[in-house]
C-alpha cells in the first residue's frame, strides 16, 4: 500500500471529488485497522499509509501543493524544478545538480570535481553537506520544524456521536486534553498543533496526529450519520399499539408503535442520529422492533388453542420459495 503518490495508495484517480477520497480512505482503513488485525504488521503500514495520503488530500492546500510538485506525499517541501546552486571557494567549486537537465532531486552531487550520485538526497542533508564545504567544518542548521508525534485514543461510541473532551496520557506523563468533535468516524485523525517535538533552533514545534479508534456499542450501530437499533416490545405492545420509552444518543423520548405492528416493523426518530461536524443537523435513529414474547400464563395459551383467525399467516412461505 505505501506509494510515494497517495492518489495511488488510495486507489482513487487525480481527479477524484473530496467524497470519492474520503470513501476510499474509510474502505481501507475500516479492512486494515489494527483493533481488527493483532499483529499483522503489513495492514497496519496500509493503514498507516492510507492516512497519510488522507491527511493530505483532503486538505486543499496540500493537495494543491502536492499536485504543483511543491511538496512530496509526506507534506515535506520539494526543490523547485530547475533548482541549481553554485558555492565556489576560490578555485573549487560546489554544485547539486537534481536529475537530468538540472530538474528536481535525484542527480549527481559535484564538488571540487569530484562526483556523487545513485540516489535522491533530502534538501536538508544537502544543505548539512554544502556547508561543510562553504565553512570548513560541520554545517550550522537553520531552524526546522519539529517531527509530529503520532499517538492512539480509544474513543466511546456516544463520545465519537455527540462529541467530547477526552484526556490523553503521553508516554512522558504530559496530558492533552484532546476535543472530540460530534460525528467522529473510526480511524479518523485529529491534529494538535505544536503539540509534537519541539523545533530546531527557533524553528516551531510539530504538530500530535491522533489516531482515533471508536468502540462499539451494546445496542448501537452505525451507518453515515443514521444510528440504528432494536427495540423489544410486548405482543400487546404489538398488537394493541403503544407509547414507549426508547433510549437516543441525545436522552430518552418517547415512541407510539401503531396497533397491529409486525415484528421487524422500522420506525424513524427524525435527527435522533449523528451530528454533523461543526453543524446542527444530525442524521436519523431508525429503531426495528422485536417481539419478545416473555411469560406465558395459562389464560393466552388457552386462548391460542381455540383461536382460528380468518386469513392464517405463513410466516415461513419466503424462505421455502427460496429453497
Amino acid at each position: 500500500m505505501a506509494s510515494d503518490d497517495p492518489y495511488q495508495t488510495l486507489g482513487v484517480s487525480r481527479t477524484a471529488s473530496p467524497d470519492e477520497i474520503r470513501k476510499a480512505f474509510r474502505k481501507i482503513a475500516k479492512a486494515n485497522h489494527p483493533d481488527l488485525n493483532p499483529g499483522d504488521q503489513a495492514a497496519e503500514a496500509r493503514f498507516k499509509a492510507a492516512n497519510a495520503a488522507h491527511e493530505l488530500l483532503s486538505d486543499p492546500e496540500k493537495r494543491a501543493r502536492f499536485d504543483r510538485g511543491e511538496i512530496d506525499a509526506s507534506g515535506q517541501e520539494m526543490p523547485p524544478r530547475g533548482y541549481y546552486r553554485d558555492y565556489a571557494e576560490g578555485a573549487q567549486g560546489a554544485r547539486y545538480r537534481g536529475g537530468p537537465g538540472a530538474e528536481g532531486p535525484g542527480g549527481p552531487f559535484e564538488a571540487g570535481g569530484t562526483t556523487w550520485s545513485g540516489g535522491s538526497f533530502d534538501p536538508d542533508d544537502l544543505e548539512d553537506i554544502l556547508g561543510m564545504f562553504r565553512g570548513g567544518g560541520r554545517a550550522q542548521a537553520g531552524p526546522r520544524r519539529g517531527r509530529d508525534a503520532q499517538y492512539r485514543l480509544a474513543v466511546d461510541f456516544l463520545d465519537a456521536v455527540n462529541g467530547a473532551t477526552r484526556r490523553l496520557t503521553l508516554p512522558d506523563g504530559r496530558d492533552l486534553d484532546v476535543r472530540i468533535p460530534p460525528g467522529l468516524e473510526d480511524g479518523q485523525v485529529l491534529r494538535l498543533r505544536g503539540r509534537g517535538s519541539p523545533g530546531i533552533q527557533g524553528g516551531p514545534d510539530g504538530d500530535a496526529l491522533i489516531e482515533v479508534a471508536v468502540g462499539n456499542h451494546p445496542f448501537y450501530t452505525r451507518e453515515g450519520r443514521d444510528i440504528l437499533m432494536e427495540l423489544p416490545v410486548t405482543v400487546q405492545e404489538a398488537v394493541l399499539g403503544a407509547k414507549v420509552p426508547v433510549p437516543t444518543p441525545r436522552g430518552e423520548v418517547m415512541l407510539t408503535i401503531p396497533p397491529r405492528s409486525d415484528a421487524g416493523t422500522q420506525m424513524r426518530l427524525r435527527g435522533r442520529g449523528v451530528a454533523e461536524a461543526g453543524g446542527t443537523a444530525a442524521g436519523d435513529l431508525l429503531v426495528t422492533l422485536r417481539l419478545v414474547l416473555g411469560p406465558v400464563d395459562d389464560r393466552l395459551a388457552e386462548f391460542l388453542r381455540g383461536w382460528t383467525p380468518e386469513n392464517p399467516p405463513d410466516p415461513r412461505a419466503e424462505m421455502r420459495r427460496r429453497a
